[in-house]
């Protein structure tokens, strides 16, 4: 009996936080991985080696080759600059990445015939600052960070190379994810900052007064939504030609719909730890939200995905990795 070919999924930023978790999870289900990776921020001890790995920009001639080498049947687009702050200072370097970088992705995908696009937006940034909560897909965008911008943007060009091109895609508005192989060092990911600092034994500092309220959403959720989202592309299409689905399942929010604030999540860490030291307090940072909840309604409609892991548990699983990077170093 002649076995199925295994589909191939190319996943960009791949060596990184959420990009690694996906392309485990998706070994795991039987697809064949490629991996696209600058290294700028990912990290080589996050590749899996069952999957093949290319140490390519995205902007980068190269990416041509590669699609024509592996023949992809479907991509998953992590690849990014993620700092806000980064944006703010640097917006038109984050435009060159986020919104230049996925023009050259998605050009390259139609010319390949690739079945899907899974696309990393972000539901923690284009939305902006909201009056009813939690929000939905629906909502007006207004993005208050060139970051923001650039996701909000992608949305739109995603969206125009279905209408022109019918490159099928999913753009996925992630909350504020954490979890494993979130950098402590980094500007972004509060959940993994607050950590390192703690098993260090220093006090972690707050922007502004803490209030500041979130949705966090565990990594290897996340990882799934992009497993269920291949998994379902085609047949997402098909209701998307017949008109059974509005225009807003194109792009999905993944949160929990619990907000939490940044004291409570320090308070949370505390007792985790056992870190006795109460937050220093720094000014509040330009472009950050006072709220952000989501709504994930339609991701369970039409993905069948619902948020797995509570913050409880995520967070203790964050909290022991991170220990054992710590000994390890």
């Amino acid at each position: 009996m002649e076995r199925k070919k295994k589909e191939k999924v190319l996943v960009t930023g791949g060596a990184g936080f959420i990009g690694s978790h996906i392309v485990d999870l998706l070994i795991q289900q039987g697809y064949e991985l490629i991996i696209i990776d600058d290294l700028s921020s990912g990290k080589k001890e996050n590749i899996n080696p069952q999957a093949r790995f290319y140490q390519i920009n995205i902007n980068d001639s190269a990416l041509q080759e590669v699609f024509n080498m592996v023949k992809p049947d479907y991509v998953c687009h992590q690849a990014a600059q993620i700092s806000v702050s980064y944006s703010v200072a640097h917006p038109r370097s984050d435009a060159q990445v986020n919104i230049v970088g996925l023009l050259s992705l998605l050009e390259i995908a139609f010319k390949n015939k690739v079945k899907g696009f899974v696309f990393a937006s972000s539901g923690g940034t284009v939305y902006g600052e909201q009056q009813t909560f939690p929000i939905t897909e629906n909502s007006p965008l207004h993005p208050a960070s060139p970051y923001g911008i650039s996701k909000m943007t992608s949305e739109f060009y995603l969206n125009f190379f279905y209408q022109t091109h019918r490159l099928n895609y999913i753009s996925l508005r992630y909350g504020n994810v954490f979890g494993p192989r979130q950098d402590p060092s980094g500007e972004a990911g509060v959940v993994a900052i607050f950590i390192g600092k703690m098993l260090k034994g220093e006090t972690p500092t707050i922007n502004g007064d803490g209030e500041y309220i979130r949705d966090y959403v565990y990594v290897k959720d996340v990882a799934r939504a992009c497993l269920l989202s291949i998994k379902n592309m085609v047949e997402l299409a098909e209701l998307k030609k017949i008109k059974r689905l509005n225009q807003a399942f194109q792009a999905v929010n993944i949160g929990t719909g619990r907000g939490v604030s940044v004291n409570q999540l320090y308070s949370y860490l505390q007792d985790i730890l056992g870190f006795p030291q109460e937050a220093h307090y720094g000014p509040p940072r330009v472009g950050d939200l006072r709220k952000n909840i989501l709504d994930s309604h339609l991701a369970e409609q039409v993905l069948g995905w619902k948020a797995q892991y509570g913050l409880a548990e995520g967070l203790r699983e964050t909290a022991q990795w991170l220990k054992q990077i710590e000994q390890l170093n």
